[in-house]
Parts: structure tokens; C-alpha cells; sequence
């Protein structure tokens, strides 16, 4: 399978790239940031935000999927977040339309169910409960993904990755926490699926404490074989536990990441 993976140059996309790679993908890099050190396949330097250029590399590729990780990691503006994660994500479906790419494995964020108070697992069909411009616009591209499942026939996965890391770091992060090799396997999995259609998974690993529902994952053949239990006796109580674990978004669902929609000057 030829994938195009967005945002390669980034801490997910180094990963997915080679794990693709020794899945017997052709890949296709495609980032802001120019070809790294090493890389040995296509690349492409460009803003996915521009939607002529996501067609002219499109253009250049016969390719048969792609894999969406693109986008500003952090708490931003509203317009900010909107452009980074819901109109790159726009671009490169109207690409998929017009070139006849037939599938997309977006990351998406426990963001955009943040909000969500932490008390029974979540499912993937608990309503969108962002926690900040970051997760309205991920749940915005979200709906893209649905769209354009429904009107054009896309097999569309949406993957709500929680803390992806090497290991877990805090006392959340044994619920939340992604190891690298699930993360190559949610990939995988999402990629090979027989006829998704539209779908939501969570990015989590096989935790004891984790706080998403596995099911939908599982069912498209997402098995994690990772679990943060293995790493608990390492991490210390902080003061701030009690608090990241009031909401499934942690400390991003406090008051100090609420922001006005608008910077004005």
C-alpha cells in the first residue's frame, strides 16, 4: 500500500513512518520542515493548510491512503486551531476526492471529549465534549471525516490518541498513555480494516487504569499488547493527580487553559 503520512517530521510521524515501513508500506513523507537526515523515500515540503499544494503532490503520487498527523500539538486560538487541525484536514480530502484515494487514518485527540467529567470508560459514541479550541477543531475534523464518508464513499478513521509517549510519565498517563508499538499498530490496523466506513477508535494502550473504550479499536483489529501498569511502581504522586483526573482531557480541562475565542489586541 502507498501512504502518504502528514506531519512525518514529527514525534508520531518519525514513528508511523518506520512502522509502516516494516509493514511493507511504500510511504510517502509529506511536513513543513524539510526531507530529514536519512530519509531514503518521496517527500514532500508544503502546508497542508494550502490547498493547491496538497493537490499538486497529490497529483504526483498514485498513492492509497492517507495518514493524517499534521497539526499544532498545543492549546491555541481558536483560528489557530481551526486552520491547523479542520482545514488541513479539509484540503486533503478534496485531494482524496479528486485523485481517488479511498482512505484516511486522521489523529484525532481525547481532546475532543475533554470535558467529559471522569467517572464510567468512554465510548466512542459519547458526544463531543472538547475541552479547548484544540479539541473543537479536532472534533470539527471529525465531522469532516464523517462527511465526506457519507457523500463520497471515504473510509475515514478517526483515532483519539491519548499521551503517546515512550513511557508513562504520571499518574494520568497510566490511563492515557500510547505506547510506540500500539500506536504502530492502531495505524496499521486502521489502514487494513476491511470497509470501516466512518469510524472513531481511541489511541490508548491495553491499560489496566485506561479510561477509553478499547471495542471499537478492537473491532476494526487494533490489539495493543502494551500496558502502563508495567511502568506505575516508577511514578510518584504529584499535587496536581487528584485534579488531571476530574475530567478525561487532565489539566487541559481546567481553568488555566481557558482562553477567549479571539486575542484582542
Amino acid at each position: 500500500m502507498k501512504v502518504l503520512v502528514t506531519g512525518a517530521a514529527g514525534t508520531i510521524g518519525r514513528v508511523v513512518t518506520a512502522g509502516l515501513a516494516d509493514h511493507g508500506h511504500d510511504v510517502v513523507g509529506l511536513d513543513r520542515r524539510p526531507v530529514p537526515d536519512g530519509w531514503s523515500g518521496t517527500w514532500h515540503t508544503l502546508d497542508c493548510a494550502d490547498p493547491d499544494a496538497v493537490d499538486a503532490a497529490f497529483a504526483q503520487e498514485r498513492l492509497d491512503a492517507v495518514v493524517h498527523l499534521a497539526g499544532e500539538p498545543g492549546s491555541t486560538d481558536l483560528g489557530t486551531a481551526l486552520t491547523s487541525h479542520a482545514l488541513t484536514t479539509a484540503a486533503l480530502l478534496d485531494a482524496m476526492v479528486e485523485h481517488g484515494v479511498p482512505r484516511i487514518v486522521y489523529a484525532s485527540s481525547n481532546h475532543a471529549v475533554g470535558l467529559t467529567p471522569r467517572r464510567d470508560v468512554v465510548g466512542a459514541d459519547a458526544r463531543p465534549r472538547p475541552d479547548t479550541f484544540y479539541g473543537v477543531a479536532k472534533v470539527a475534523a471529525e465531522a469532516l471525516l464523517s462527511l465526506y464518508a457519507d457523500r463520497h464513499g471515504i473510509d475515514a478513521v478517526a483515532c483519539r490518541i491519548g499521551s503517546f509517549r515512550d513511557r508513562p510519565e504520571t499518574q494520568r498517563q497510566l490511563a492515557t498513555w500510547l505506547s510506540p508499538g500500539d500506536c504502530v499498530r492502531m495505524v496499521e490496523a486502521a489502514l487494513t480494516a476491511t470497509a470501516p466506513g466512518f469510524a472513531v477508535v481511541y489511541g490508548i494502550s491495553a491499560n489496566t487504569r485506561g479510561w477509553w473504550d478499547l471495542a471499537p479499536g478492537r473491532a476494526l483489529g487494533y490489539e495493543p499488547q502494551d500496558d502502563a501498569e508495567a511502568h506505575a511502581a516508577t511514578i510518584a504522586a504529584r499535587p496536581g493527580d487528584d485534579a488531571e483526573a476530574a475530567h478525561v482531557g487532565g489539566d487541559w480541562a481546567t481553568p488555566a487553559f481557558d482562553r477567549p475565542a479571539f486575542e484582542r489586541r
